[in-house]
């Protein structure tokens, strides 16, 4: 489960590569949050630097707010804060229950269910369209793009992200009826002016494109981790277990691996020279397995607290959409254990992650299960 177990007791980088790019890895909890806390040194400022590995070829505008640095960045995030902040409301609350109880019940009438492509992409796309406050019948569309839009890599990536933008400068056109997202961008300031059409694209392209893959592997790597601890799911009595056990699902399989800043002057990180212009990655999967932080952090620990993981990051740039995620997970595992579903898997293909120095499995590209409740 811990891809960087050898690599972090060695060393506080890892020195590797990312399609030719070399890149620094910091891997231990406490350098992770240093870095991530010190923008004048590890800069998210520009386009195309955050992800890794990097998506210029993909797409062609700077994502917001999360490729900005303070102070931009807090004033680009309160744009869009309200629609992430949904979750907290009730009757949000009460459709996303709905929404997974139904696919729950839907998927123990049927004789098996592929999680990825049959449950878990669905799922993402619907709850997004709640999200972002558009008809669920976008969900239809957006579902056609697949598990992710960017990482697939060469001629797919490049269609899948022109695809995004096209649909994304339509809806910026014709934002269509109601208080959803588009219509909020077209009439938000930044800087006592409209927004330009490149910053309504920037930030549809990480709301699109960001938070995709990571939720998609969630729900594959929850359902498979209690088809093989059913007794861990029944133990989950009431609300508060829920949540201690969804944070600890979260902090062990760390469904986003890493992310990247640039160093925007030569940089000694920890011993190793970090030219100007170079990234280094803040290992978000390595900080949530030290052991100087958290107790046999292999073991899956469902009461495991406090749990101060970083799977959604740390600092000014943790996760804008944690709170969608933080529901999502929550509400599937309480349905789950509501329900006591019984999860037979039949075939998986976990999802790999490979570099020259490591190799991770981080959720799944197929997962075949049969799902019933045992009551």
């Amino acid at each position: 489960m811990d891809a960087f177990n050898k690599q972090r007791a060695e060393k506080r980088v890892l020195s590797t590569t990312f399609e030719e790019e070399p890149i620094e890895m910091v891997l231990g909890y406490k350098d992770v949050r240093r870095t991530a806390k010190d923008w004048k040194t590890f800069s998210s400022d520009g386009a195309f630097q955050v992800p890794i590995p990097s998506e210029a070829e993909y797409r062609s505008v700077r994502q917001l707010p999360i490729e900005t640095n303070p102070d931009e960045h807090s004033e680009y995030r309160k744009i869009v804060e309200p629609f992430f902040k949904r979750p907290l409301n009730p009757a949000f609350i009460g459709a996303i229950e709905d929404l997974i109880s139904e696919m729950v019940d839907e998927a123990c009438n049927t004789d098996s269910v592929e999680i990825v492509s049959e449950f878990a992409l669905p799922l993402q796309s619907i709850a997004l369209s709640h999200l972002i406050n558009m008809p669920q019948k976008e969900a239809d569309i957006w579902i056609k793009w697949g598990t992710n839009v960017f990482l697939d890599g060469g001629d797919v990536a490049i269609r899948k992200g022109a695809d995004l933008e096209q649909y994304l400068h339509d809806r910026i056109d014709n934002p269509g009826e109601g208080e959803n997202i588009f219509k909020a961008l077209n009439e938000a300031t930044y800087q006592d002016r409209l927004l330009t059409k490149e910053e309504k694209l920037g930030f549809m392209n990480l709301v699109f494109a960001g938070g995709r893959d990571t939720i998609i592997h969630s729900v594959s790597s929850i359902i498979h981790y209690f088809s093989q601890h059913p007794e861990k799911l029944a133990q989950l009595d009431d609300d508060k277990s829920v949540i201690i056990a969804t944070e600890e699902l979260f902090r062990a399989f760390s469904p986003i691996t890493q992310i990247g800043r640039v160093c925007p002057v030569d940089t000694d990180l920890h011993g190793v020279n970090v030219p100007a212009g170079n990234r280094v990655s803040l290992c978000w999967a390595s900080a949530n397995f030290d052991p100087n932080v958290f107790e046999t952090p292999e073991e899956v620990n469902l009461e495991r607290k406090p749990n101060q993981h970083i799977a959604f990051g740390s600092g000014v740039h943790n996760c804008l959409g944690a709170a969608h995620a933080r529901l999502l997970m929550r509400t599937l595992v309480k349905i789950l254990q509501q329900k006591k579903v019984a999860i037979e898997v039949i075939s998986a293909d976990p999802h790999t992650e490979t570099n020259p120095q490591f190799t991770r499995e981080v959720g799944f590209d197929k997962l075949l299960v049969k799902m019933q409740k045992s009551q």
